[in-house]
């Protein structure tokens, strides 16, 4: 099989195997291929198209999406997690107006250069939209493509990861490019998806079974080879939920960026000794004996586990000292907080305790 006719058997079978019912694929829009590629990085298909469509209710093209204030983007986002993406989104979508009056580059090249456009959803974008012809490398596709070649050079190197990438570039259609593009494009994640999965793919049906080079061999799994992995650290954190006397809590926009940037939250500690001594100073009266320590719970992230220890503290506003101060905060009640961008263990456990 030479390389036009893989492209060729990918474009075939994504047609009568591939899926073909999602909204995004229903539409050339770039606003709106752009909005599913951002989130469906690092998140399941299922997950995706509640939030995909009430995204698209709230902010309906790119120009009102950037007119939007960027409480109200992470407010629809929240529950996603990896929030700089919606940050991006709103950061890309005023590029879009300032930059490009309002229309998105047509070519990958160009799309790249925007907030959260690596090279890949460039490649997406403007080969479901424009027909570029030009790849993706997703981890979907990343390892359909070393398992075909059987490509074994360690992909934490990048001169090797170019070299796949070049390889990406040979391997797209050459003919019928304005229908080709997007059905390859899109058959290489369908393929990475449902077929050539991380553990037990399922060779035997698979499009590409008689020239994979890794399934002749009979060790897909060994690919892709990346040796560089993820460190994992761990951290406590102390959430003081003050509340006060209408049930409404204290939450505080949390910094640009680390962990749950640019979001609402408790005030959070490193200690509970910590906490204790910023209650002691911003409400003085706050009985100690009416304090409820709720459960502490786990809540993972890519890199890091976060052993979450949540206290509620009753307080009285008339007896608050500094905390009035506090930039970017403010007393939100349920149906405040309803609209507000909070991380989702915060909504969650706000939801289930104070609701």
């Amino acid at each position: 099989m030479t390389l036009p006719s893989i492209a060729t058997a990918v474009v075939q079978w994504q047609a009568s195997h591939g899926r073909n019912h999602l909204p995004w694929q229903q539409t050339r829009d770039p606003y709106r291929v752009w909005l599913s590629e951002i989130m469906l990085q690092q998140t399941q298909v299922s997950t995706v198209l509640g939030y995909y469509q009430r995204f698209l209710d709230a902010f309906p093209d790119v120009a009102s999406l950037a007119a939007a204030p960027q409480d109200a983007v992470l407010a629809l986002w929240s529950g996603l997690g990896y929030y700089s993406r919606a940050r991006n989104l709103h950061k890309c979508a005023q590029a879009v107006m300032e930059l490009w009056g309002g229309a998105f580059p047509r070519i990958a090249q160009e799309l790249a250069t925007l907030p959260g456009i690596g090279r890949s959803t460039a490649g997406a974008i403007s080969s479901f939209c424009f027909s570029e012809r030009v790849p993706i490398l997703d981890a979907n596709v990343r390892r359909v493509l070393t398992r075909v070649l059987a490509f074994d050079a360690d992909l934490a190197q990048s001169r090797n990861e170019r070299q796949l990438w070049e390889f990406a570039q040979q391997l797209c259609p050459t003919q019928n490019l304005q229908e080709a593009m997007p059905r390859y494009t899109q058959g290489m994640m369908d393929l990475g998806a449902s077929i050539c999965t991380p553990r037990k793919p399922s060779c035997l049906v698979c499009p590409l079974h008689g020239e994979c080079r890794a399934g002749k061999a009979g060790n897909p799994e060994n690919y892709p080879v990346r040796t560089r992995k993820l460190k994992r650290s761990a951290e406590s954190w102390w959430l003081l939920i003050a509340m006060d006397e209408q049930g409404q809590v204290w939450l505080q926009k949390r910094p640009q960026a680390g962990i749950w940037a640019g979001l609402y939250s408790p005030p959070v500690f490193e200690s509970e000794d910590q906490l204790q001594q910023y209650v002691q100073r911003n409400w003085s009266g706050a009985d100690a004996a009416k304090w409820t320590h709720l459960p502490a719970f786990l809540h993972v992230l890519t890199h890091k586990d976060l052993h979450l220890h949540p206290v509620i503290v009753p307080v009285q506003k008339a007896h608050a000292a500094m905390v009035s101060e506090a930039e970017a905060a403010c007393w939100a009640g349920p149906s405040a907080w309803a609209e507000m961008g909070l991380p989702a263990p915060v909504r969650k456990l706000l939801d289930a305790q104070l609701s």
